[in-house]
């Protein structure tokens, strides 16, 4: 079965820099955060564009206050970023509903993800108090903490309380009173003064519930121009893996043994060091299209129903639609969103034939399959070598996966194992210390 050239993997993520073939990434940190963000309110309508319109909410505050540069995107950021603690699809609709027995554990959870990475650390402070009160705080609104926090505690509470059914400027005066009730309770007298300021024009109330509004924070936004190197953005896919992952103890290293895999299988056919790093950042990323997915169906112990495999078949479809949206992760949307294809053309939900599929796609769809099968589940143990070999082998001797692919895996088979292992074992162990009681306390 044909392989096309490697020299053909990176397409417009790469350019050559004299001899040597330096090559150098980057991505645009508005556009990557934006469609991240996008990605954990894709899952019902109710949520969809919550964080964003959080987000241009407290960058409307943030700028009638006079804010910095550097001060209005750090709270843009946690505002983006904001429901990154709540793992089920359940807790965020929860949570909008104001429904949730407890704010505080999607707070933690939120902190900790973010603290891991040293450019959010900031925002991930404001982040783990988001939901605190005015009338529970025992520091003055001075502290830029309190006053960050109360910004997007009060930009995160008018969205939620906006009906999605009706349209914005018949409810805005009502949102408006509720909100200035709320003074010296919820939120201090002076946010509810600079809320009056920014939401006495028609034109925010339009702007927040606008369709254009990705575009709007893209465009304008506080961070339309800095830009992230590779370094960086294999930093915020191992956040974004952790997320999806995390959502269930069952799955809590698949993405980290997916994007081993990935990387290992692609050291073995030769691939530049840049490329493996790059597979390994698709591998972290191909499930992203999960967080669309309900935890009662990804939990169910059972097999899945006609309906609820329907529903399953859309989440690489979404991981697609999203890492798509960022400008030069065009290649790496497509090698981790085709996971689920095969060179028949059988797989969805894209039906891609073998023609249609490069060879970063036909490692990750391999990489997939070699780690559902190795790791447990509650139904079942992780398969031995025998029978992964077996699956593996009868499925590239049907010519649905890459037989080149397979047989790398298999010559490498104890290599790749070993690393994987690994990976997992550390992504295990995070979850275990950090985040498997809080979980529990959903």
């Amino acid at each position: 079965m044909n392989i096309e050239p490697k020299v053909s993997l990176l397409n417009s993520l790469v350019f050559f820099q004299g001899n040597d073939m330096q090559r150098q990434i980057t991505v645009n940190l508005g556009n990557l955060v934006l469609s991240l963000s996008d990605a954990m309110d894709l899952a019902d309508s109710s949520l969809i564009q919550h964080q964003q319109r959080t987000a241009f909410v407290v960058w409307e505050m943030g700028k009638a206050v006079g804010f910095s540069a550097e001060r209005l995107e750090k709270i843009f950021i946690a505002a983006l970023l904001h429901d990154i603690g709540a793992f089920s699809l359940e807790e965020k609709i929860s949570l909008r509903n104001f429904e949730v027995k407890s704010v505080e554990n999607h707070c933690i959870r939120g902190e900790i993800l973010l603290s891991n990475i040293p450019w959010l650390k900031d925002s991930s402070k404001i982040i783990r108090f988001h939901h605190r009160q005015w009338q529970h705080w025992d520091k003055s609104i001075e502290d830029p903490l309190v006053f960050e926090s109360q910004l997007l505690s009060l930009a995160d509470y008018l969205e939620r309380e906006i009906d999605r059914d009706h349209y914005i400027l018949h409810q805005h005066e009502e949102i408006i009173s509720k909100i200035t009730s709320l003074s010296g309770t919820l939120f201090h007298p002076g946010i509810i003064d600079l809320f009056l300021k920014v939401s006495k024009r028609e034109e925010f109330w339009l702007d927040l519930v606008s369709p254009r509004l990705y575009a709007l924070l893209l465009n304008e936004g506080p961070f339309r121009k800095v830009e992230i190197d590779f370094s960086d953005l294999s930093l915020i896919s191992e956040l974004f893996r952790n997320i999806i992952d995390f959502r269930s103890r069952f799955t809590s290293t698949h993405s980290s043994g997916v994007a081993a895999s990935a990387s290992m299988i692609s050291k073995a056919f030769g691939l530049t060091e840049t490329e493996i790093g790059l597979m390994e950042v698709a591998g972290n990323l191909h499930d992203i299209g999960k967080l669309a997915i309900p935890n009662s169906i990804l939990d169910k112990p059972d097999k899945l129903t006609k309906k609820e495999m329907a529903v399953i078949k859309s989440h690489t479809y979404y991981t697609y639609y999203v890492i798509n949206t960022i400008k030069g992760l065009q290649q790496i949307a497509e090698w981790a969103a085709y996971h689920h294809e095969k060179l028949d053309g059988s797989g969805y939900p894209f039906h891609c034939s073998a023609g249609e599929l490069s060879t970063g796609a036909r490692i990750m769809m391999v990489a997939d399959i070699f780690t559902a099968l190795t790791e447990g589940r509650p139904y079942r143990k992780g398969m031995s070598k025998n029978g992964v070999v077996e699956i593996l082998k009868g499925l590239s001797d049907r010519r649905l996966l890459d037989s080149k692919i397979v047989n790398l895996l298999f010559d490498n088979y104890e290599e790749i194992f070993s690393y994987v292992t690994e990976k997992q074992a550390a992504a295990k162990h995070f979850y275990q210390n950090q985040f498997y009681f809080l979980h529990n306390q959903s």
